[in-house]
């Protein structure tokens, strides 16, 4: 899902500059101090520029003649980038940040499962079923995102729309790290296991309606978990 997510040292040094950009504690227009950096950060000069290489190719800094490196314009940054919305979420989960995913999730995924319920077939059910039973085992906060994850993949997958399918790298990676979110807090403890049946019950009885209203009901459920990360939200309202 990420190619730099947590590879070793090379991988923690490009997420460590990366988030500093994204957190704007790199501003827009900030000429990095590359021997500043390597002492800093106690790397080689050569690690220091590969890992630039990496954040350039996702268009969050660039290299000029007599300008040196610097982070570019937001406007250039490949905000859709897996590694770039991972980095995100873990520089700083803004409330925008959420609802621009929330925003999202509800254009693509009550139109996806439509498609599913009229396209799916029994492999893909038993796909559906195992996410599901997953979701239903899993005893703590990695167990159960890996099995939402599981689940919103397949259902992409299921419309059998390969342009929707190829979306996963996008969603999944934003999904991922809000779900980590979520789960890993002591205020989440509501059971997801019916929300997702809901859905996974439209689509097998192949009945669009019933399965987009089940999957705005799990988006509006989604809202109000993340509500509760808030601050000055009380956990136990």
């Amino acid at each position: 899902m990420s190619l730099y997510g947590s590879r070793g040292v090379h991988g923690q040094l490009v997420a460590n500059i990366a988030r500093r950009v994204l957190s704007g504690q790199l501003p827009e227009g900030t000429t990095l101090d590359l021997g500043a950096l390597q002492t800093e950060l106690d790397v080689s000069l050569t690690a220091l520029r590969e890992s630039l290489k990496v954040l350039a190719a996702k268009g969050l800094v660039d290299a000029r003649q007599k300008r040196g490196t610097f982070v570019r314009p937001r406007a250039d940054w490949n905000l859709l980038d897996p590694d770039v919305l991972r980095w995100q979420f873990s520089a700083e989960a803004d409330v925008s940040l959420l609802r621009s995913l929330n925003e999202v999730r509800w254009i693509v995924e009550p139109a996806a499962v439509r498609l599913a319920a009229e396209r799916r077939t029994e492999e893909d059910l038993a796909r559906l079923d195992a996410a599901l039973a997953a979701m239903a085992r899993a005893a703590d906060s990695d167990g159960a995102v890996e099995a939402d994850l599981a689940f919103h993949r397949a259902l992409l997958d299921v419309t059998h729309n390969e342009l929707l399918t190829r979306m996963q790298a996008v969603l999944e990676s934003a999904l991922a790290a809000r779900d980590q979110l979520v789960h890993g807090t002591a205020q989440h403890s509501d059971d997801p296991v019916p929300s997702h049946r809901a859905v996974l019950d439209g689509v097998r009885a192949r009945d669009p309606d019933a399965a987009e209203a089940a999957m705005r009901a799990l988006l509006e459920k989604a809202i109000t978990d993340e509500e509760r990360l808030r601050p000055g939200t009380d956990a136990e309202e």
